[in-house]
């Protein structure tokens, strides 16, 4: 369904799920908008909501958008804006039949269409996925492109690409085919920006101290243009700020190498030109678009076990020695030992505290297995009766528990053409989305070490890397992206020289013996480093002290390098 708009407003008002109950009607009530999205969905989620659908069938959507729709419903039909959200994560069906059921209590004639297909979990083992909990194929846009020219008020989806939630949209009122490489790749970068919510209004932004508000701050907008083009705002008067550097730092935020692959096109993050054009505005423009890759990215969630941990606190001198006995201890007295254990000392304290949390460490024991009565009350029951006959100055940071389930994350891929991509339209019929006809093989992006360049920077100084720098990172199963970036030509030359896979393995030394991998972007001033294997088998799984590597890239801004001092200037 083309649109008469030069311009289509697209905001979001969640990027996860337990983001800000209230910025749905925030969103309404804020300004102009033609969509409304929100995404609900990551790996994690999945297997909540999986397991949420272990207990009930009639479950496995998120709840909390239902109760956003109870407030807001009415006033996205008075203001005539369409509501696009992934919410119906492994129930699409029961999700817009429950808000169907909503429309008829609030008297309003709401044209309700969802998008399914993307469950493979019945069909896992023929297609070669083994026997997850969930299988999740990541659709495109099309099937929310299909259900807005058809009329829909509200489009459901399970799980779709996040930045399909825009590009649907964009790609309805547009009127796009699938040869429109460039103008979808443009859609798919506007809502990879806006598709974590505050992450681009100045959210875990390195630089936040030099926002003026950073209060409640504004969810963002897309306004996209026919071409692919956008500009990146919100709405007046909301906290934070859209800058070059907010936009970049959520570009950078979980990604790969040059090529971001999707199901209807592959984006070159590489092409990518921003440009601050006003006050919160940011231009996006100059991006391409290549053939998608002939395989879908599909999400795969098991059930691996159940999981305990237990948390003794370590206080004053001897910390080592304290800690070396109670592992000793706990271990001989365990009544069965647990298929893994993993012991972590967190060296907190520091020397002559004038307070006692200062002076203390803490020592974690993590305990996974099968069998539950392995690592339930049992295994944190022996800590307690360790309690008068252990290390001096004994104590637990929480009584014993049961345990908890865990699970673990792994991508799978299946050919674009096995999986039936279809999307139910407000007038219950049901129909099929092919694949993109352009899908064939994506040329691999190439990793490298970094530059053999010895450029003579003058005179340096040894400070913080995040003094010039910024840094965004997150996780991806078991593996973790770092995006440093910089605000100027002459600081990424110095940057791109600088930071090689050799220095950030001497920078941070937990990735030492990992594979990294790095990839250089010029125009956004950016090098992306992707570690593999730092975060285990997944954030359900992990046991690191930043499970999502949400901090790592924080750490590496915190150590120190020779910065070249004709950058001071900027810094002060």
């Amino acid at each position: 369904m083309s649109s008469n708009k030069s311009v289509v407003r697209i905001g979001n008002a969640s990027g996860f799920y337990g983001d800000r109950f209230t910025a749905v009607q925030e969103m309404l009530d804020g300004g102009e908008l033609d969509y409304l999205t929100g995404d609900y969905l990551a790996e994690l989620t999945m297997l909540i909501l999986g397991r949420d659908r272990l207990k009930d069938p009639n479950l496995g959507y998120a709840k909390t958008f239902l109760r956003q729709m109870e407030g807001s419903l009415g006033s996205a039909m008075d203001k005539g804006v369409k509501i696009v959200v992934n919410a119906g994560g492994l129930n699409p069906h029961g999700l817009a039949v429950a808000l169907r059921e909503l429309a008829e209590k609030l008297g309003l004639d709401t044209q309700i269409a969802f998008v399914n297909g993307d469950d493979l979990v019945s069909r896992a083992d023929e297609l070669g996925l083994g026997s997850p909990l969930t299988a999740n194929a990541y659709l495109g846009a099309f099937g929310i492109k299909s259900a807005l020219d058809r009329g829909a008020d509200v489009v459901v989806t399970g799980r779709v690409t996040d930045a399909s939630l825009t590009v649907g949209p964009a790609a309805s009122a547009f009127d796009w085919c699938h040869r429109d490489l460039d103008s979808l790749a443009g859609a798919v970068v506007a809502g990879h920006i806006i598709e974590c919510g505050a992450q681009a209004t100045g959210g875990n932004y390195s630089f936040f101290t030099e926002l003026k508000s950073m209060g409640h701050l504004g969810f963002p907008i897309a306004e996209i243009s026919a071409d692919g083009s956008s500009v990146i705002t919100k709405h007046d008067g909301t906290g934070g700020a859209v800058s070059v550097g907010t936009v970049t730092a959520q570009l950078l935020y979980e990604i790969g190498g040059p090529r971001y692959l999707g199901p209807d096109v592959t984006t070159r993050i590489d092409s990518i030109k921003l440009a601050q054009v006003g006050d919160d505005r940011v231009a996006v423009t100059g991006v391409r678009g290549e053939n998608p890759p002939s395989t879908l990215k599909v999400s795969l969630n098991h059930l691996a076990g159940i999981r305990n941990e237990i948390d003794v606190v370590l206080t004053g001198l001897d910390i080592e020695a304290k800690a070396a006995l109670f592992q000793e201890q706990f271990t001989a007295a365990l009544p069965t030992k647990p298929e893994q254990l993993d012991w972590e000392l967190a060296r907190l304290d520091r020397p002559d505290a004038d307070t006692e949390e200062g002076a203390s460490a803490l020592l974690r024991c993590i305990a996974r297995d099968t069998d539950p009565k392995k690592v339930g009350r049992p295994f944190s029951a022996t800590a307690v009766e360790l309690a008068l006959a252990t290390y001096p100055g004994f104590t637990l940071t929480a009584p014993p528990g049961n345990g908890t389930p865990f699970g673990v994350f792994e991508p799978g891929y299946v050919d674009a053409a096995l999986v039936e991509h279809r999307v139910t339209q407000p007038d219950g019929v049901s129909v099929r989305i092919d694949p993109s006809p352009l899908r064939g093989e994506v040329e691999p992006d190439v990793s490298e070490p970094g530059s053999s360049r010895q450029t003579d920077w003058g005179p340096t100084r040894i400070a913080p890397l995040g003094e010039i720098a910024g840094a965004r990172s997150g996780d991806k199963g078991g593996t973790a992206n770092i995006g440093v970036w910089v605000r100027s030509d002459d600081e990424f030359a110095w940057l791109d020289e600088t930071l090689t896979v050799e220095r950030v393995k001497e920078l941070l030394p937990e990735v030492a013996d990992l594979t990294v991998h790095r990839y250089r972007l010029p125009n956004l001033r950016a090098v992306n480093f992707v570690v593999e294997e730092v975060l285990g088998r997944g954030v359900a799984d992990n046991v690191r002290f930043d499970p999502q590597a949400k901090g790592m890239g924080e750490w590496l801004r915190s150590r120190h390098v020779a910065i070249p001092t004709r950058f001071d200037r900027r810094t002060n």
